[in-house]
């Protein structure tokens, strides 16, 4: 075994141990009566919960105990520096709409890799006790004791495809158009899965996510998922998209290609 291998496995377990105490912190305040949700915006409405603070305490205390020396971006509790040249990315709860609202999309979001990405993804959906966990060295899934790998669908027609973003404005009034451009040549489109859609690129079951306006924590926990399931994950030109902004998370190359060409005809952009 390598020692790239052995690092790959150390931090695996460790991504593990963060979702456990993570799920341990969330769960009791998931449809709970008494939780009680702050909003982050004066002019909107973006929840913040205290099970997402506390959820990303748990995982900061895990990381404390086994990995010190690492960098910490987290949503809720901000930067820490670290000396190893790895970061954690932490989003304890991304889709707080959907958990105050009581839907099971909602899910824990855990990365780490270095200034050009990460390359090892979580997501963590605890209610229903799915987790999805890529690495370099492949990607599976795990409920109820029982853990399978995945891999994303092969290439189809977009006329085919089944399309996924979150919000159906999706972010300014160009993105959303050039959203809608793509969706409108596809055969199925889906709204509010959050992070859940990605796990669903990475498992097969469909073949594009397309969002705007994500932040770094929102996107690199699903981008190394997808990868290393198979898929593709860039922003709209095609480039990087581990930075958060506009990401396109696509099954295979080929259906990748296509969405991206419409993508990049759309004016405004």
């Amino acid at each position: 075994m390598t020692q790239d291998t052995l690092l790959i496995h150390e931090l695996t377990a460790a991504a593990h141990r963060m979702a456990d105490a993570a799920r341990a912190a969330i769960l009791p305040y998931f449809r709970s009566p008494d939780l009680h949700t702050d909003n982050k915006l004066a002019g909107g409405y973006d929840p913040v919960t205290q099970a997402d603070r506390a959820g990303e305490a748990a995982m900061r205390a895990v990381l404390a105990d086994l990995r010190p020396q690492d960098g910490i971006l987290g949503e809720e509790l901000g930067t820490q520096d670290g000396t190893s040249g790895l970061t954690w990315v932490l989003d304890p709860i991304d889709g707080t709409r959907g958990f105050v609202s009581g839907t099971p999309t909602w899910g824990v979001l855990i990365a780490v890799g270095g200034a050009d990405g990460p390359f090892l993804g979580v997501i963590d959906q605890p209610y229903i006790g799915e987790r999805f966990i890529g690495t370099p060295l492949g990607a599976e899934m795990s409920r109820a004791g029982q853990t399978r790998p995945i891999r994303t669908r092969a290439p189809r027609a977009l006329s085919q495809a089944t399309v996924f973003t979150t919000f159906p404005e999706v972010g300014s009034h160009a993105e959303g158009a050039a959203f809608h451009a793509v969706a409108r040549q596809a055969r199925l489109t889906r709204y509010g899965m959050d992070c859940y859609a990605y796990a669903l690129v990475a498992s097969g079951q469909v073949d594009l996510v397309i969002e705007a306006g994500l932040q770094a924590y929102d996107i690199q926990g699903p981008l190394a998922l997808v990868q290393a399931a198979g898929g593709i994950v860039t922003d709209w030109n095609g480039g990087p998209a581990h930075a958060g902004g506009r990401a396109i998370a696509a099954a295979n190359a080929e259906i990748h290609a296509e969405a991206l060409a419409i993508l990049r005809t759309q004016e405004g952009l």
